[in-house]
């Protein structure tokens, strides 16, 4: 796995010239995992580096587990994309979000949304953000579910199929679950 360099704070990207104030634009897509209930500390430290402008892109699962209010930057969910839209004129807000974005990290991305993606699915804005994503852009995906669930011989499939795209794994930790387990 390569590691990942950002441009200097207040260069854009393939930009060495100290008069480009463009920012790095990353954007961050939250699935329905228990760990989403760790979005706004994420947000938290992604803000605390210079020259970072974040944004959020949320399934409907995923909002049971934070509070809208605690996320400082703006947050799009499936709402957003159908609102935006009325005619053939219009953004459509999952090409929009991609153009963007020179970086989008899924974190978490739950088993639900991990199959959705390994096999083309796109039936919400987060889907359609990541099947329209620029492959040349980094895409950084951190899988988080049950142990029992990361242990099924389908989600290795599934994972090696996301590396396949050209997506980068970070990989799970083991720790103690929300459900009282111990595992990755």
């Amino acid at each position: 796995m390569e590691p990942i360099s950002l441009p200097e704070a207040g260069i854009a990207a393939g930009n060495s010239s100290s008069v480009a104030q463009e920012r790095f634009h990353v954007l961050v897509g939250v699935t329905g995992s228990v760990a989403a209930l760790k979005l706004p500390l994420l947000v938290a430290e992604l803000l605390k580096i210079p020259g970072l402008e974040v944004k959020v892109v949320t399934t409907e699962r995923a909002k049971h587990f934070y509070n809208a209010q605690e996320i400082p930057v703006t947050l799009y969910g499936d709402e957003e994309e159908w609102q935006l839209w009325k005619g053939r004129s219009d953004p459509v807000l999952h090409i929009e979000l991609r153009r963007w974005a020179d970086l989008m990290v899924v974190a978490p991305l739950d088993a639900n949304t991990l199959a959705k993606v390994a096999n083309g699915i796109c039936d919400n804005l987060l889907t359609c953000v990541i099947r329209a994503w620029d492959l040349s852009k980094p895409l950084l995906f951190c899988p988080a579910m049950n142990t029992a669930m990361w242990e099924h011989p389908i989600t290795a499939r599934q994972v090696e199929q996301l590396k396949g795209f050209g997506y980068t794994e970070i990989p799970c930790v083991v720790k103690k679950l929300v459900c009282g387990d111990e595992g990755q």
